[in-house]
């Protein structure tokens, strides 16, 4: 099982890293403010959800779900 508390703080950390604030960023990918939020209190959200956070924010996925510590997109 996935840690959503870790994941949101993942999130957080690289839009924090990138300067864009979490209302920026889901406002311009289109989702609702509370998502990142949601996750923290250890609700769940679509893998197409977690997909267009890391693609906005330029890492990968795996490193997101905790399961690399490598932010990097390999093969990209």
């Amino acid at each position: 099982m996935y840690n959503t508390q870790k994941i949101a703080e993942r999130i957080k950390l690289q839009a924090k890293l990138r300067g864009v604030t979490m209302q920026t960023m889901l406002s311009e990918i289109g989702l609702g403010i509370n998502t990142v939020s949601q996750l923290a209190k250890g609700q769940v959200i679509s893998s197409i959800k977690l997909a267009q956070i890391a693609d906005y924010l330029d890492c990968s996925v795996d490193y997101l779900l905790c399961r690399t510590d490598n932010s990097r997109i390999l093969n990209k």
